[in-house]
């Protein structure tokens, strides 16, 4: 059972957690976890029919869900009926992971300790936190600041004015300068009288043989992780949103934006400033043309192109159509 090191969790019982709803089982919770990953003693939620068929597997013990979505859940399952999911949702996890709807500063960044880091070479004004770990022959840039229980794998080679925080990263990654990783992702729940705050207790995982150019943006997943790749490369100006997962060799472009909780296979290219919208999962061996704005799910090894993106003989025929 994984232990979430980079957020502090309070004990608390269910019905603690739901005081306003009556709970069958007053288990003490474990954690907060998706469909996919809940175990028992965990709580997890349910919010579209898109995750029909995790649903029908979770092994969770509580689902906060809806009416017309509860049947799709195990009956062993205890439903926890709601108006508005991912507000019931934001409230949970704000109880037991306090401090997660703000990065606050960390206090125990400190100048490195060149005898605990004697295999690592440092720039000018480094401040690590305290329980990070930095691989063998390492390289770290002026002014960066990597965070409290980071961990980054040997030969890796981190730039300048580079902020790291609630990330474990791999072997012979590079992460240029003014990279931002790990940082709470853009999480709202818009309501009539304010907008509440989406807490964000997930890490940002980054694989082995990793090129993150300079300027990039990966923010640590909400509930779930972000991951990127093995041996993927982000160009310039990159944002990568919560939740997001990027396979193995993919090449993304300058200025490209994924929106929050999309999957994209392996081997896939992305022309620059394409946007990719929330929820999607793009298939293996696509290659999305520059400027392409991709509304809808994608095949493996597609080619597509235009705003919304469609199939790219389809957008050579259009073209065409508007050249005449």
């Amino acid at each position: 059972m994984q232990k979430n090191i980079f957020f502090k969790k309070k004990n608390i019982k269910a019905q603690f957690a739901f005081p306003n709803i009556k709970i069958k089982k007053n288990f003490l919770i474990n954690d907060v976890k998706s469909l996919d990953r809940a175990m028992i003693n965990d709580v997890t939620f349910l919010d579209s029919i898109k995750y029909a068929l995790s649903a029908k597997k979770t092994k969770g013990s509580l689902c906060i869900t809806t009416k017309k979505l509860r049947h799709l859940l195990p009956d062993n399952v205890e439903k926890l009926i709601v108006e508005n999911v991912l507000l019931e949702l934001a409230k949970v996890l704000k109880k037991i992971y306090p401090s997660s709807d703000i990065d606050y500063p960390d206090f125990s960044l400190q100048k490195p300790s060149i005898r605990k880091y004697n295999s690592v070479k440092f720039g000018n004004n480094v401040l690590v936190g305290k329980n990070v770990k930095l691989g063998k022959n390492t390289i770290i840039g002026t002014n960066t600041i990597i965070e409290h229980d980071v961990n980054i794998g040997k030969d890796c080679v981190v730039g300048s004015n580079v902020i790291i925080k609630n990330a474990l990263i791999g072997d012979r990654v590079v992460l240029q300068d003014n990279c931002k990783i790990g940082q709470k992702g853009f999480g709202f729940i818009p309501l009539n009288e304010k907008n509440i705050k989406f807490p964000h207790i997930g890490k940002v995982l980054i694989k082995n043989d990793v090129e993150i150019a300079s300027g990039c943006t990966i923010d640590r997943g909400s509930v779930d992780d972000t991951c990127i790749g093995k041996n993927s490369y982000l160009d310039n100006q990159v944002h990568v949103a919560h939740n997001v997962k990027i396979g193995e060799n993919c090449m993304i472009a300058g200025q490209v934006g994924f929106a929050g909780s999309s999957s994209i296979g392996n081997n896939v290219s992305i022309g620059g400033q394409s946007g990719i919208s929330g929820h999607l999962k793009i298939g293996n061996n696509v290659k999305i043309g520059g400027g392409s704005g991709v509304v809808n799910n994608i095949p493996d090894n597609s080619q597509v192109m235009g705003y919304p993106a469609v199939p790219l003989k389809e957008f050579v025929k259009q073209r065409k159509k508007y050249d005449r």
